[in-house]
């Protein structure tokens, strides 16, 4: 039977200290990682949990499973503009098993080499199936993208497609059916989404405000709103879909893309004489972006702000949207 120091060395350790990049100036195997960001640069720091039951199925393939916990704190740093360094990990585990620790550390370091971030430290405990880590970048503090910079006049744009993985959630709840591809196109979405560090490091400088979707596009840009202290104009249908999901039922689509969650995508602001500069960021980061909407100064200044929602001839759409609260059901 493993023991708890014998599992940290054989499947996160060991593959630590055989990496390729060392940002930390001390890293795994003391009492704390000793992090220094690069001249003129801060650390940007993130901390995401996954619940088994609440943010994943029992069943899920572990390799899935390594690879969406680190993808949801790097798409964070990406929300910032922010380049990875390297993680923790805090794991609970209801049993040590080999074949599950082997494919989901696999996952997990996949996606860790491609993006050079550093496994620097972490714990191990019994217990309900929990995956905790703590991603640290750097990012120059002037060149950050922050929720609270969006300007009246600024386009809103979203990338890639989202709605995805709220598509897949729906199939795998049994909720809606879709053909066995795109099924499988669904559930990749959900599984195994891609960060977007590369549009975010392209998009510094020339985004304003950005954020990503997690919890859905309704209620993750309301958090810019909030912040900047401003009202959007949303066009409900420019909001891009898959081809998948474009063949599920219209109200589904709408459900999926303006209020579904876990595409980790980015949503920003740029002004509008940006627009050619974020077309080259998107196309040198290899994603495709989609202008859905405009910031608008509030109403009045005790107004809460809002997002107006509108169709692609311009009407106003009657829209009830939430995202997903972690407290509540979907």
């Amino acid at each position: 039977m493993l023991s708890e120091f014998s599992l940290i060395d054989r499947f996160f350790a060991r593959r630590a200290r055989t990496g390729h990049v060392h940002h930390a100036a001390l890293g795994i195997g003391d009492d704390c990682a000793l992090i220094a960001p690069p001249a003129g640069e801060v650390l940007a720091v993130s901390t995401d949990m996954l619940v088994e039951g609440r943010h994943f199925f029992p069943d899920v393939d572990p390799h899935a499973l390594g690879h969406k916990a680190l993808a949801v704190n790097l798409s964070d740093l990406a929300a910032m503009g922010a380049r990875p360094l390297g993680f923790t990990l805090a794991l609970a585990l209801p049993a040590a098993r080999e074949e599950w620790l082997e494919a989901f550390s696999a996952g997990l370091f996949e996606l860790a080499d491609r993006f050079d971030c550093e496994l620097m430290g972490g714990d191990t405990t019994a217990g309900p199936l929990n995956i905790c880590i703590t991603v640290f970048g750097a990012v120059p503090p002037q060149r950050a993208l922050r929720r609270d910079a969006a300007q009246p006049g600024d386009d809103v744009w979203v990338s890639g497609t989202p709605g995805d993985a709220r598509a897949g959630l729906g199939v795998l709840r049994g909720e809606w059916r879709a053909d066995d591809a795109d099924a499988a196109m669904f559930r990749h979405a959900l599984e195994r989404p891609e960060p977007r560090v590369a549009l975010g490091l392209a998009l510094r400088g020339i985004a304003r405000a950005a954020l990503d979707v997690s919890d859905g596009l309704a209620g993750d840009l309301q958090h810019i709103l909030e912040s900047s202290r401003v009202n959007a104009v949303i066009d409900a249908d420019a909001v891009p879909r898959s081809a998948a999901l474009a063949r599920l039922a219209p109200d589904v689509q709408r459900r999926c893309t303006l209020a579904g969650g876990d595409d980790y995508e980015l949503c920003f602001t740029a002004p509008p004489g940006a627009r050619d500069a974020v077309d080259a960021a998107a196309q040198r980061a290899g994603v495709p972006v989609t202008r859905i909407g405009t910031i608008v100064p509030p109403e009045n200044a005790d107004a809460a702000p809002a997002i107006a929602w509108c169709d692609a001839a311009g009407n106003p759409l009657s829209l009830t949207l939430h995202g997903f609260d972690h407290f509540h059901a979907d």
